[in-house]
């Protein structure tokens, strides 16, 4: 019989027009779930309602009012009194192991240096993909819920429209002239530490990292449409590589619960 919800970890994140998880972080944080097999369910939280449904809990990450005082994901642990809340990807994941470490529960590996360096990569291909995914998550990826905040948040921090956005710093030039370097040392980490023969960043070993980088690939995906998504993928100089790490994730990728 199923744990009720009030005894299980309780995942708050962002629907999709479909109601199914698309942004990289929240990603993250599934993937982790479903690794360690661990009972929960999903709150799924629209944009507006992100700080209204954590801030009488949680302190704000960054001063108020901003998109990052409150964020997504975050989740509940049903401990006593109320449970205990918490937000951000990684410290989620460093709870995680601390609560349920190995060996009864599989370990996400948080100490391979792989992950170290990958983490460093990432927020270089965000920020070089701006003009690619934030358009693409108000024109292909937001439901009415969240789609009219996302855009005026995202047009007020960048100081101009998204189609503006979108014509200055997004296009397939992108891919190759802005983030391709750093997407070719994704592959070599992948092949390399794999010893060429993965499908995951330590070979057959899965860690946080291909969970990371998988979260990554799936939000592209989603946001730059199929075109945008292949695009990136040839950019790698290796394709299947990451096709196949997609591929061998896919039982940690349910998000129907």
């Amino acid at each position: 019989m199923a744990e009720s919800n009030q005894n299980q970890i309780t995942f708050f994140d962002i629907p999709d027009k479909n109601g199914r998880t698309w942004s990289l972080n929240p990603w993250k944080t599934r993937f982790a779930l479903n690794y360690k097999s661990l009972p929960y369910h999903t709150s799924w939280t629209e944009y507006p309602l992100i700080a209204p449904t954590l801030s009488p809990h949680l302190p704000p990450a960054t001063p108020p009012p901003s998109t990052t005082s409150y964020t997504i994901p975050a989740i509940r642990f049903p401990d006593d009194n109320g449970g205990t809340y918490l937000m951000d990807s990684k410290k989620i994941a460093i709870e995680l192991e601390r609560r349920y470490p190995s060996p009864q529960y599989p370990s996400l590996g948080l100490d391979s240096p792989v992950l170290e360096k990958l983490e460093a990569i990432m927020p270089r291909l965000l920020k070089g993909l701006y003009g690619v995914f934030v358009p693409g998550v108000v024109k292909r990826v937001l439901g009415e819920g969240s789609k009219g905040y996302f855009k005026e948040t995202r047009e007020e921090a960048f100081g101009m429209g998204i189609d503006e956005l979108e014509a200055k710093q997004g296009g397939e030039r992108v891919y190759e002239e802005v983030i391709g370097n750093d997407l070719k040392e994704v592959t070599r980490l992948l092949k390399e530490n794999g010893k060429g023969e993965g499908p995951f960043f330590e070979g057959d070993k899965v860690t946080y990292a291909d969970f990371v980088w998988a979260g990554f690939l799936l939000f592209i995906r989603g946001a730059a449409g199929e075109e945008g998504w292949g695009k990136l993928l040839e950019a790698t100089g290796d394709r299947e590589a990451h096709e196949k790490l997609l591929k061998a994730v896919e039982p940690w990728a349910r998000d129907d619960i």
